[in-house]
């Protein structure tokens, strides 16, 4: 079988396995359950990393306007069939710690996967078994911005989602104001990334932290966790899962104020 072939029917393969995860029935429902806390009609999202714009779909039924950031291109073409809205702009661009432009290595056969970080790539097929079989087939040099060029274009998000692999400390970078909340995903084996963000993130001010284990709606822990607590849970717990998010709300922020408990959001 010719390798172009073969290549068309992995990226086939990997949009279907996406498309089964992301937007399986009952998803949005409880992606909408978790994020309610977080948005309210007429609210600013970004989505980092917005592959097939299932979170984009979620902010934007809470009320929110989302821009969704997705530099690959059959991802953006899916991205736009899926979700037709007045209320989503969508960007073929990377985020980064500047403006310019970057080299994105992309996996034909898991799209999801595919990276900015070319340190992350070399190591975490070493580090955590899930990558072992993963190859970066293509590279493709993208435009990149900024979150502050972002905000400074669109308005200040009340949340951002970042899920860049292993790129989200240097998106973080390139951020200079505490919003009111945002994720960041993290991997087995690869939590460096993860200590960095929360060393960016506690740079602009002062949060409390959460988590949520692989594609779960459940928080972790039901009081947030100070800055010296989620970094002792990252040293010492999140190394048992193998990937999640990391959320940080302002300590300003409504959802601490009113309960300073997380909200439940199983599927």
């Amino acid at each position: 079988m010719p390798s172009s072939t073969l290549q068309q029917l992995r990226s086939a393969s990997g949009l279907a396995r996406s498309l089964f995860i992301y937007w399986r029935p009952g998803r949005q429902r409880s992606l909408k359950r978790l994020y309610q806390p977080f948005l309210a009609p007429g609210d600013i999202a970004f989505d980092i990393g917005a592959h097939l714009g299932d979170r984009s779909a979620a902010f934007q039924a809470l009320g929110a306007q989302v821009v969704a950031l997705e530099p690959q291109p059959t991802l953006a073409k899916w991205f736009q069939r899926l979700l037709k809205s007045p209320h989503i702009t969508l960007l073929p661009l990377a985020v980064g710690p500047e403006t310019g432009h970057a080299d994105i290595a992309i996996s034909v056969g898991n799209p999801t996967l595919s990276t900015l970080a070319t340190e992350w790539r070399s190591q975490v097929g070493e580090r955590n078994p899930g990558f072992q079989r993963v190859r970066w087939e293509q590279t493709l040099k993208v435009e990149m911005t900024t979150l502050d060029a972002l905000i400074e274009r669109f308005g200040e998000p009340r949340f951002i989602k970042i899920d860049v692999e292993g790129f989200e400390a240097e998106v973080l970078q390139g951020l200079s104001r505490p919003v009111a909340a945002l994720s960041v995903e993290f991997v087995a084996g690869m939590l460096d990334v993860s200590r960095a963000c929360l060393e960016q993130i506690n740079r602009l001010g002062e949060y409390r932290f959460n988590a949520i284990a692989g594609e779960q709606r459940q928080f972790r822990f039901d009081t947030w966790l100070t800055p010296d607590e989620m970094a002792l849970w990252v040293d010492e717990g999140a190394e048992q899962l193998a990937s999640g998010d990391i959320y940080a709300c302002r300590h300003d922020h409504p959802l601490l104020a009113s309960s300073h408990t997380a909200p439940s959001a199983s599927l």
